[in-house]
């Protein structure tokens, strides 16, 4: 009984702490948080910008590009509840094997309050996870189409429960002259190498991405729009089917109320961003989450729930953004990304 009810009280947490999650379906539901603010900014995803800043390379490994060598970024997201999420990654140029990062995204959902199965509280558990990432990349024809992989060892800690787990990003990214950049991403093809309990394993959340981004010609404006769940066409959150209610019988307005349309089905498979790019050396973002807005706002009062928005500066090869993105009325997540470039720094010393 012990274990069960622990179960549910992670299962519970973490599921409604982790965006994108369908119905709360899969365990290392952490790799799927936003690892950065220009990122978060953007609606969450982006999988076709191929610029200068590593963090991108998170979200498609095609995206890693020479520009990025000697890159050292740090990121931090002051979560909701408590939760704490940290990134950072590094990146080098080899000429003839191609570029190479290392990554590490974690997170620690905090302390909990242990107890048996009568009530009795017993003392207190941690939970974390995290997971390494090793990314490569290198051109196949010049510089117009790139390959990416990114292999990611994980690990969760979940109070005495643990479980170690391998995925594998895959990428492609498109770049023309004309301002158009385009990208395809398989992410997290793997599973559990040992589940949390003998023979329970759990699904890792696949995610098959296409993306495009344009830059207008005339106008310092850069439109990008994701198309997430290519491998799933049903993304809605199905409340009878959570475990959290799986000892209630839902009612038939509950089971209405959790069903959605065609084209509102559609758009949630939708990200939208938008750039204002005055200069190489200031972006201000916009980005809106149609699936976040749809799962997560009160319908009396839906507000800002979906959209974000951030900056991006460089300052003397030091670049620093923010971003924030809009969950709930309750709040929004504030994300604080730095980029330094060593080797320009050391220069100047």
């Amino acid at each position: 009984m012990h274990k069960q009810y622990l179960y549910i009280l992670l299962f519970l947490f973490i599921s409604s702490k982790s965006f994108a999650q369908i119905g709360g379906t899969y365990t290392y539901s952490f790799l799927e948080i936003t690892n950065s603010a220009r990122l978060a900014a953007l609606g969450g995803k982006n999988i076709s910008l191929k610029t200068d800043d590593l963090n991108f390379v998170y979200d498609n490994p095609a995206t890693l590009d020479t520009a990025m060598s000697s890159q050292l970024v740090l990121n931090y997201l002051n979560y909701f509840a408590g939760i704490n999420y940290g990134y950072l990654a590094y990146a080098k140029n080899f000429e003839k094997a191609g570029m190479f990062a290392a990554g590490l995204n974690y997170i620690n959902y905090g302390k909990f309050i242990k107890a048996d199965e009568t009530g009795k509280i017993t003392g207190e558990f941690s939970a974390f996870e995290l997971a390494v990432n090793i990314f490569w990349s290198r051109e196949l024809i010049d510089s117009t189409l790139s390959v990416g992989l990114n292999l990611k060892p994980i690990y969760s800690q979940m109070e005495t429960y643990s479980s170690f787990g391998l995925a594998l990003d895959a990428g492609l990214n498109y770049q023309n002259k004309k301002g158009l950049s385009a990208g395809f991403v398989i992410r997290n093809l793997g599973t559990q190498l040992k589940p949390y309990t003998k023979g329970n394993y759990e699904k890792i959340p696949l995610n098959i991405q296409l993306g495009i981004s344009q830059k207008l010609a005339h106008a310092p404006f850069r439109f990008s729009v994701l198309y997430q769940y290519i491998n799933q066409w049903d993304l809605t959150y199905n409340k009878a089917d959570n475990i959290a209610f799986s000892a209630v019988e839902p009612t038939q307005t509950e089971i209405e109320e959790y069903k959605i349309g065609i084209v509102d089905n559609f758009f949630r498979h939708f990200i939208f961003g938008l750039e204002f790019v005055p200069s190489k050396n200031f972006n201000l973002i916009f980005g809106y989450n149609h699936q976040r807005r749809k799962e997560l706002m009160i319908v009396e009062k839906p507000g800002l729930v979906g959209f974000s928005w951030g900056f991006y500066i460089n300052i003397k090869k030091i670049k620093i953004s923010f971003g924030q993105a809009f969950y709930h009325l309750a709040g929004a997540s504030n994300h604080f990304s730095v980029n330094y470039n060593l080797s320009e720094v050391y220069r100047k010393r």
